[in-house]
């Protein structure tokens, strides 16, 4: 019987450390924002158009832009794009390690409304590996600087890695 609890003693400090781990993607987001009933008031509320809404998703080395949907849609529909820049560019669209305001992926999370199409095309991008729909963009412009978390309220952002699907 004393052998017994020895033996589950370093199980249960594995279990317990793989728990830690779940952290990530458990509890509270780090994004922050409103409730899921909040939210989904406010997008049966929103201006309906001709365009999309837009949420930028930065992560460092990647090429998509971030997500787009059509109005009055929840975010679970929402596609990540490559955004084709022939005719707007991007609100990000600085020098990589420009001064304050002006770097690269400043505009995380920012919701955008988002005029153009669709091309029809899909764009590979490399460090993400994957396949994406590219999205030619015509015009912008900014809805909110701070709109929270983006798919659920225990959503994490890590600027390294992609942590942020639809679900």
């Amino acid at each position: 019987m004393v052998v017994m609890k020895f033996w589950r003693l370093p199980i249960m400090a594995v279990v317990a450390a793989s728990l830690s781990q779940c952290s990530n993607s458990i509890g509270t987001g780090t994004m922050g924002g409103p409730t899921m009933s909040e939210r989904s008031a406010a997008i049966a509320t929103e201006p309906r158009g001709d365009f999309f809404y837009g949420r930028r998703y930065f992560v460092q080395k990647t090429n998509f832009w971030g997500y787009l949907r059509k109005p009055g849609q929840d975010a679970r529909n929402a596609k990540l794009v490559v955004i084709q820049e022939r005719q707007t560019l991007t609100p990000d669209r600085f020098l990589a390690g420009g001064a304050g305001e002006k770097q690269h992926g400043f505009d995380q999370n920012y919701e955008y409304r988002i005029w153009g199409n669709y091309t029809g095309r899909t764009v590979y991008d490399l460090n993400s590996n994957q396949m994406l729909p590219e999205f030619f963009l015509s015009r912008y412009e900014l809805v909110e600087k701070n709109p929270g978390w983006l798919f659920r309220p225990d959503d994490r952002y890590d600027s390294t890695k992609i942590t942020l699907f639809p679900r």
